[in-house]
C-alpha cells in the first residue's frame, strides 16, 4: 500500500487511489503510480470543471473539429481551416517568468502545428500586480522578454493582445497564450495511433529531467517557498522548435504519418497513453529507445518530464526510412521507440524490464469528475451599492490618472519587443480593437482578439463573463470582423473553497449564454485551477479568444481619426453606471458596486449595425469603449491616426459628469464618419433600432468635451499622448 504521504505528494486522494487499484487490478508501483498522478491532475483531467463546460456550445456549421483534440478547427472556405487555442503558463511564469512564458510559447505553437497547420499569429493575455512594485517588474520583464524570445526566433508574429494589472496578481500572474494556424482542410491530422503493427517515432529534443510534475504544480496553490519548483518549469529552444515544425509540416504535408501528438503536459505519458486510447489501441514503448540528455534516468524521470520541443509520430513500418530521412534533413532524430498494438494497454520497459502495464483508457477517460461545493459569498464582493462619492474638482486631472493608469496606458513598451511582421500577414499594428491578418491569395482576412475583465467578474462572475464575450465580438465588430469561433481560458482560484467554484459556475453560465446569443461554437480552450498562493486567489479571469472573418479586407477599418472635419457619432446610450470602472478603482481606490449591465440582444444589435455600416462603406473609424469610457476613447481615437488630431464633444444627457466621462456602460462605439454620409448612418440606425447621434467634430490640437455647455475635458493632444506614451516605461527606468 502506498502511504499517504506520497499519494499527497502526488496529487492523488485515497479515494482515487482506490479507483486506480480497481482500475488495474493490483497496487501501481510508484512510476504507474506518477502516470495516474500526472493524467488525473486538474490540468490534464479537467476533474473539477468538466461536468460545468458541457454547458458551452460546441457545435457549428463551420466546425470541423471542437474539444477534445489539441485545438479547435473551423472552416473558413475555399479549401482552408484555422486552427486555434489558448492555453495558460501561470505558475510556471511566476516561478522562472522567462522560460515560464517562453514554454508556454512553444506549447502552444506545438498544439497549432501538431494538427497540421502553419502558426501564423500569436496573442497573449497578460496580468501583473502593480508595476510600482520591483518584484512585479521582474516579472513582468521576464514574461515580456520570455515571449518576445520565442515567438521572435522562431518566426511567428505576435500580433496584439492584453495586459492588465492588479494587486491580486502580486504572488500569481496570469500568462496566456493564443495561437491560430492556417491549413488545408484535406491536411488535418489527428493524435490518434491507428493501425496494429504501426510504429511510433520519437522525434525531437532530447529527454531531461526538466519539467517532471509541471501538470501536477499546476494543479496546486502555492506557498511561501517557491524556489523548490524551478525543476518543475521547463527549458525552451525556439531554434529546436523551429527545425522541428517544418520537419513536422513536411512529413504532413507528404502523407508519411498516420497520427501525431506533442509531448505538453505530462510529457511522454500523455502522448503515448492519449494517442492510443483515441484509437481504441495500445502502445509497447522501449524507454531505452528514448534519447536522452541525462544519465541513469529513471522510467519515472522519462516518463513524466516535460521538456520542451518534442512529438510523438505512429508511421506505417514502410514508410518509417522516409519519415526518418527528413527528420535528418532538419538535423533531427527520429528513432522508433515503440508500436501501436491491440489490447488497449500501455506496456512500457526499461532493460528488458516492464515497467508499465497498464489500461489507456483509465489513465485518459476514466479519471473522476467532481461536482465540487458551491456556495456565494455572503455578502456581495463590492457591496449593492456605491458609496457617496464626491464629483472632481479638476476633470482634466482626473482623465490624465487614467491615461497613466497602467491598464490603459499604452503598452508599445511591450509590443516593441514582439516582431509582429514576420511573416508580413499583419495589417493592423498592436493597439488596435483587434489584430487583422491578410490571408495570401485571397481578399478575406482573419481577425483575432483577447478580452475580459478580472474585475467586473469578481463584483458579478455571470455578467462580467457575459461582458468578456461582448467586448470581444464587439472588438472584432470594430474593425468590420464578423465572429466564428471563440477558445477560452478560464483562470480561477482553488475549486477546493466553495466560493471559488461558485465564481465558476456563474461564469461558465455567462460564457454559454453570450456565446449562444452570438452563435459561436467554444472549440476548445484551458481551465486554469489553483491561481492561489499563500491563501489569496486571483479574481476570477476568464479570458475569451474570438476570431472573426473578414470578407474583403479592403474594408477594414481602425481605431484611429482619419481627418479633421468628421463627425463623431456614439452608437449606444450613457448610462449612470460606475460599478467596476478604473474611475473608481484609480481615483476612488474602490473595487466596488455592480458592473455595468449587459443586454446581449442590445449588444448584438448595435455590432450588426457597426458591421452592416461599415460593409456600406460609411465609416471612417470604429472605436469601442471600455476600461476609461468616452474620454479614453475619444484620446485613443485621437493617438491612433496617422497624425494625432483632436476633437470638439458636446454631451446633453442628464447624468453625472463624472459618469458620461468615465463611466463603462456597455455596446457603445465610437464612430466617425464623412458629413456627406451622415444622413445615410443615422437612416441605417434607424431601421436597425439602434441609438446613434452626432456628439461632436473631429479637429484641432485638443480634446475638448462640453456637457450642458460646461466645459468638462479641454486638453493638448499632445499632452495626453505623452502622460499615456509615456506612462508604462516610466517604471522600468533605472531609479536610484
Amino acid at each position: 500500500m502506498i502511504d499517504k504521504k506520497t499519494l499527497d505528494q502526488h496529487g492523488l486522494t485515497e479515494g482515487e487511489y482506490g479507483l486506480i487499484v480497481g482500475m488495474i487490478g493490483r497496487e501501481p508501483n510508484l512510476t504507474e503510480l506518477g502516470i495516474f498522478s500526472v493524467m488525473w491532475s486538474e490540468h490534464c483531467g479537467y476533474k473539477s470543471s468538466r461536468i460545468h463546460l458541457k454547458k458551452l456550445p460546441t457545435e457549428g456549421k463551420r466546425v470541423v473539429q471542437g474539444p477534445g483534440e489539441n485545438a479547435g478547427i473551423l472552416d473558413i472556405g475555399d479549401g482552408q481551416v484555422i486552427v486555434f487555442k489558448i492555453e495558460s503558463h501561470n505558475h510556471p511564469s511566476y516561478i522562472e517568468p522567462y522560460q515560464g512564458a517562453a514554454t508556454g510559447v512553444g506549447g502552444i505553437l506545438r498544439d497549432i502545428f501538431t494538427m497540421g497547420a502553419r502558426p501564423i499569429a500569436v496573442l497573449d493575455s497578460l496580468r501583473f500586480g502593480p508595476p510600482d512594485d520591483p518584484k512585479n517588474r521582474s516579472v513582468m520583464e521576464g514574461v515580456v522578454s520570455g515571449i518576445a524570445g520565442y515567438g521572435n526566433s522562431i518566426g511567428v508574429p505576435t500580433v496584439g493582445g492584453e495586459v492588465y494589472f492588479n494587486p491580486c496578481y502580486n504572488l500569481n500572474p496570469l500568462v496566456n497564450v493564443f495561437c491560430l494556424g492556417l491549413a488545408d482542410k484535406d491536411k488535418i491530422f489527428y493524435a490518434k495511433a491507428e493501425g496494429s503493427g504501426n510504429k511510433v517515432l520519437y522525434v525531437g529534443a532530447k529527454t531531461g529531467r526538466d519539467g517532471i510534475h509541471g501538470a501536477t504544480m499546476a494543479s496546486a496553490e502555492f506557498g511561501k517557498e517557491t524556489e523548490h519548483k524551478r525543476p518543475n518549469v521547463q527549458v525552451g529552444d525556439p531554434f529546436k522548435e523551429k527545425l522541428l515544425l517544418e520537419a513536422c509540416l513536411e512529413v504532413m504535408d507528404r502523407g508519411l504519418i498516420v497520427g501525431i501528438q506533442d509531448m505538453g503536459a505530462a510529457g511522454l505519458t500523455c502522448s503515448t497513453t492519449e494517442m492510443a486510447a483515441k484509437g481504441g489501441m495500445g502502445i509497447v514503448v522501449d524507454l531505452d529507445k528514448v534519447p536522452q540528455r541525462e544519465a541513469g534516468m529513471t522510467p519515472y524521470e522519462i516518463l513524466l518530464s516535460e521538456s520542451q520541443e518534442r512529438m510523438l509520430l505512429v508511421a506505417t513500418p514502410e514508410k518509417v526510412r522516409a519519415v526518418q530521412a527528413v527528420f535528418a534533413k532538419w538535423d533531427l532524430d527520429a528513432p522508433v521507440i515503440g508500436e501501436v498494438v491491440e489490447g488497449g494497454r500501455a506496456r512500457i520497459s526499461l532493460k528488458g524490464e516492464v515497467v508499465v502495464d497498464i489500461p489507456v483508457d483509465a489513465v485518459v477517460n476514466l479519471c473522476p469528475a467532481y461536482r465540487r461545493p458551491s456556495q456565494a459569498p455572503a455578502a456581495p464582493v463590492g457591496g449593492t451599492a456605491l458609496p457617496a462619492l464626491l464629483l472632481p474638482q479638476d476633470y482634466d486631472d482626473v482623465f490624465l490618472k487614467l491615461l497613466a493608469s497602467p491598464t490603459i496606458a499604452d503598452k508599445e513598451w511591450v509590443f516593441r519587443q514582439y516582431d509582429h511582421m514576420v511573416q508580413v500577414n499583419t495589417v493592423f499594428l498592436p493597439g488596435a480593437d483587434a489584430a487583422l491578418l491578410r490571408i495570401k491569395g485571397s481578399k478575406k482576412a482573419l481577425a483575432m482578439t483577447l478580452d475580459g475583465n478580472s474585475l467586473y467578474t469578481q463584483l458579478d462572475p455571470k455578467t462580467g463573463a457575459k461582458i468578456a464575450v461582448a467586448e470581444a465580438c464587439r472588438n472584432l465588430a470594430c474593425i468590420g470582423a464578423r465572429p466564428i469561433g471563440v477558445t477560452n481560458c478560464l483562470n480561477f482560484g482553488n475549486p477546493e473553497k466553495p466560493e471559488v467554484m461558485w465564481q465558476f459556475e456563474q461564469a461558465v453560465d455567462g460564457l454559454a449564454e453570450a456565446c449562444r446569443a452570438f452563435d459561436i461554437p467554444v472549440t476548445g480552450g484551458n481551465v486554469s485551477f489553483y491561481n492561489d498562493t499563500e491563501g489569496l486567489s486571483i479574481h476570477p479571469t476568464p479570458v475569451l479568444g474570438i476570431v472573426g472573418i473578414l470578407d474583403d479586407i479592403r474594408k477594414a477599418v481602425s481605431p484611429g481619426f482619419k481627418a479633421a472635419g468628421d463627425v463623431v457619432v456614439l452608437i449606444g446610450e450613457n448610462r449612470e453606471e460606475l460599478g467596476g470602472s478604473e474611475y473608481l478603482r484609480v481615483v476612488h481606490d474602490l473595487e466596488a458596486g455592480a458592473p455595468p449591465s449587459i443586454d446581449l440582444e442590445r449588444e448584438k444589435r448595435h455590432q450588426e449595425f457597426c458591421l452592416d455600416a461599415i460593409e456600406a462603406g460609411l465609416v471612417r473609424s470604429a472605436h469601442d469603449l471600455s476600461e476609461g469610457g468616452l474620454a479614453v476613447a475619444l484620446a485613443e481615437c485621437a493617438f491612433h491616426g496617422r497624425k494625432k488630431i483632436g476633437c470638439s464633444i458636446a454631451l446633453e444627457d442628464s447624468i453625472r459628469p463624472d459618469t458620461l466621462l468615465f463611466g463603462e456602460t456597455q455596446s457603445r462605439i465610437l464612430m466617425t464618419c464623412r458629413k456627406k454620409d451622415l444622413d445615410n448612418l443615422r437612416e441605417l440606425a434607424r431601421r436597425k433600432e439602434v441609438p446613434a447621434r452626432a456628439v461632436g467634430e473631429t479637429g484641432g490640437t485638443e480634446i475638448a468635451v462640453e456637457h450642458r455647455g460646461r466645459k468638462l475635458l479641454r486638453l493638448p493632444v499632445e499632452k495626453a499622448f505623452q502622460v499615456w506614451k509615456d506612462a508604462l516605461p516610466n517604471f522600468f527606468k533605472v531609479r536610484i
